[in-house]
């Protein structure tokens, strides 16, 4: 996947494998950064109690898809137990999205930089 941020929004661009495996029929999400509550690199929480509708979930390799739980409605793209890049949103479908890349620190401090130069902005 490929994140760019785009004036006043989040861009993620799914690779063609990546749809597939997260039964995900967008190229293209666009988040309004307004939209996101918090980012974070921590390990979010999963138990066996979600329920995949739709996705893959190969234990150890991938979880991907929509998954939902007394959480609420997640969309998940892992590979790996680590790396983890956490949107907790509101006013969107997901109540978070949780993503694993290799940049994730950098990835969630220019997040937070650009929501908080955004919100500055709107306050003068």
């Amino acid at each position: 996947m490929i994140l760019n941020i785009v004036g006043d929004k989040l861009q993620i661009e799914w690779e063609w494998y990546e749809q597939l495996w997260g039964a995900n029929l967008e190229k293209t999400w666009e988040i309004p950064l307004s939209h996101i509550q918090a980012v974070t690199t921590e390990e979010p929480a999963s138990s066996w109690t979600e329920i995949r509708a739709p996705g893959t979930f190969f234990p150890g390799i991938i979880k991907a898809g929509t998954y939902y739980s007394n959480r609420g409605k997640e969309f998940w793209y892992v590979t790996n137990d680590r790396d983890y890049l956490v949107l907790s949103l509101q006013e969107e479908s997901f109540q978070k999205i949780i993503l694993t890349l290799e940049q994730n620190e950098d990835w969630r401090s220019r997040i937070a930089e650009t929501i908080s130069e955004l919100i500055s902005a709107n306050e003068d």
